[in-house]
């Protein structure tokens, strides 16, 4: 039996089941998703856009999934701690795949703003909702998203109407809790309308040192004028595997930042798509990757200038240790017509031991002809005359090695823009690269194992 077929035998079996704990609007697409899904399968590594992760095999244990929308028996808002303290944010979370509404932060959203279940908007606001879900994943292009799309009951819906501005930020952790192996798909739909401004920063923990397999696909509609930030901060387990497909649209004048963080995890896949629609968007995306063991991280971006007199800059850093492996792959596309483009992309990646490996492949994809585009990467060791020099002043090898790792990241972690989570994520870092994340320290239960 081939990989994908017990999972095209499953959802045969309970695609009713999977429709009645979800709502029409998700529905919708199911069934020309799993079509997808049976003639794609999962992506391997013959798939150019995959080739440094194979994705099929990730799929391959026998996991659990909640189908049947079981409670899980456990309050997040009692058992989990945040890491990131005076962040003043309003906290929400989604267990597994499901959101959790049985409590929810006593703040008061902007009015018109909704931040709530995907299947409960869905039913309350389906034109609304109909008019975006899966309007930027395109379920023909990508198995994991035609597979997600396909098997996905509930995630999250943020709303930002017109103008409105929340000066409070939203905090989603995304905890998984299972007592066997385990597997999620999450739906993120967010829409950001025209002059709007608001920030996110979406978490993963886990709280059981079971194997697990989430599957997340995140849609952005970022409209004229709008600002939005959007920070994604992992820290699980090494049993954990995260793949993640992130899809933005930009219409004109949006600016948007993008950071996404890896400080501990198994095997990480992410995806990002960014689509500059209309004229002067502005797209920073960032991220940093830091493993050992046998980790393995693998970002994958698009930028694609659609039309002129556009903005793109990307940054990415990579600090591997032991025997764990990186990847970067980086798309710049300037269609025919977009004149004026500004783009650069940055790729640098440290290698502390000659086990550890780093796979990167920036690229320019140039139809115009009046544009200032760059793009490089790097992967290296650290500079032995600067360890030299900080050993010659009295600083030992271990510290003096630790403080050029942190002040290589150093320069992702300040295109932050929340100043508690910038001051935390420095604390982060350090003991990280001291080893003392060794799984996840956001919640009670995993400061008991």
């Amino acid at each position: 039996m081939s990989i994908e077929q017990q999972y095209i035998d499953l959802f045969s079996q309970a695609e009713g089941m999977i429709r009645k704990h979800s709502a029409e609007v998700l529905s919708a697409p199911r069934a020309q998703a799993f079509a997808d899904f049976r003639q794609q399968g999962f992506p391997t590594r013959k798939d150019e856009k995959y080739k440094y992760t194979e994705i099929s095999k990730l799929f391959e244990p026998d996991y659990g999934l909640n189908l049947n929308r079981l409670d899980i028996p456990v309050n997040p808002y009692e058992v989990f701690k945040c890491d990131v303290p005076n962040m003043s944010t309003a906290l929400y979370f989604v267990v597994n795949d499901s959101f959790y509404n049985k409590a929810l932060p006593k703040t008061e959203l902007p009015e018109g703003v909704i931040f709530e279940s995907l299947k409960e908007a869905a039913q309350k606001y389906p034109e609304l909702v109909r008019k975006y879900y899966g309007k930027l994943a395109d379920t023909s292009k990508d198995g994991v998203t035609a597979f997600n799309t396909a098997f996905v009951q509930d995630g999250v819906f943020f709303y930002v109407p017109k103008h409105a501005v929340l000066e409070k930020t939203i905090q989603l952790v995304n905890v998984l809790r299972a007592d066997v192996d385990f597997m999620v798909n999450r739906r993120v739909l967010i829409v950001i309308e025209d002059g709007a401004q608001a920030k996110l920063l979406m978490c993963d923990h886990a709280m059981d040192s079971v194997s697990f397999l989430s599957t997340q696909v995140v849609e952005v509609f970022v409209g004229e004028n709008a600002m939005f930030d959007l920070y994604e901060l992992e820290e699980t387990h090494n049993k954990t595997t995260r793949i993640s497909n992130l899809y933005v649209k930009q219409e004109a004048s949006s600016t948007v930042l993008l950071n996404e963080m890896t400080l501990h995890n198994g095997v990480t896949r992410n995806t990002t798509e960014v689509t500059l629609a209309g004229e002067r968007a502005d797209i920073s995306l960032c991220g940093m990757a830091i493993a050992d063991k046998t980790q393995h991280v693998d970002n994958n971006t698009f930028i694609d200038h659609a039309v002129p007199n556009c903005n793109s800059n990307e940054l990415f850093k990579y600090v591997l240790d032991d025997q764990a492996v990186g990847a970067f792959a980086g798309t710049v596309l300037v269609r025919p017509g977009a004149q004026h483009t500004t783009s650069q992309q940055t790729n640098r990646n440290l290698c502390a031991t000659h086990e550890a490996r780093m796979y990167t492949q920036p690229q320019l994809e140039i139809y115009a002809d009046d544009v200032k585009c760059s793009h490089g990467a790097t992967v290296g060791q650290l500079d032995e005359n600067a360890l030299f020099y900080m050993r010659a002043r009295g600083i030992a090898e271990k510290e003096a090695r630790l403080l050029l790792m942190f002040a290589f990241v150093n320069e992702v972690i300040d295109t932050i823009r929340l100043d508690a989570l910038k001051e935390r994520l420095h604390v982060l870092v350090e003991k990280r690269f001291r080893g003392e994340l060794a799984k996840c320290r956001g919640c009670a239960i995993c400061k008991e194992l």
